[in-house]
């Protein structure tokens, strides 16, 4: 696991759908909380990744000696009123990755896709308690606040959603 990480924005996921699927299987297996619960299968952690290119998505991968560790998503508004905005979402390291600053190195390619899509205000959301909510703060998020019984566990258990907010571009 050694050698310098690239960051590529994806504009298509046909030849890395494999290395995505494995990626997505291997958080929700370890605990992220990414909208999946655990089990989840290969065939519809493809299914969503096959959903997720679009006008509006933006899709950026974190790779390691050539392989998919990390990825994370800009999703932007399409409404009139929100042109202005974007939501950061599903930021995701392969455990044997993590607290290499490859999640840092995403979110920064991430805000500068934003900004040259004129987009001034990023918005998110991460399970209260996770470790997410560290990195979020430390990279200049502020909290808006929190809601309770957002999101079901793998023990069935509800979680408070935390979400999360920056002006950029100022």
């Amino acid at each position: 696991m050694s050698g310098s990480a690239a960051v590529e924005q994806l504009s298509s996921i046909e030849e890395s759908l494999e290395e995505l699927a494995d990626l997505l299987v291997e958080v929700v297996k370890d605990g992220a909380s990414v909208g999946f619960l655990p089990p989840l299968g290969k065939e519809e952690a493809k299914q969503y990744w096959r959903s997720v290119p679009g006008p509006d998505a933006r899709l950026f991968a974190a790779k390691v000696d050539g392989r998919i560790a990390a990825s994370v998503q800009l999703q932007l508004c399409g409404k009139a009123n929100g042109s202005h905005r974007a939501e950061i979402a599903k930021l995701m390291t392969r455990p044997a990755f993590r607290r290499r600053g490859l999640a840092r190195l995403l979110m920064r390619e991430a805000e500068a896709a934003a900004l040259q899509e004129n987009r001034t205000l990023l918005v998110l959301d991460t399970r209260e308690g996770d470790p997410s909510n560290l990195l979020y703060a430390s990279v200049g998020y502020e909290l808006a606040g929190r809601i309770p019984n957002f999101a079901k566990s793998a023990d069935g258990g509800l979680d408070a959603t935390m979400i999360y907010y920056k002006n950029i571009g100022y």
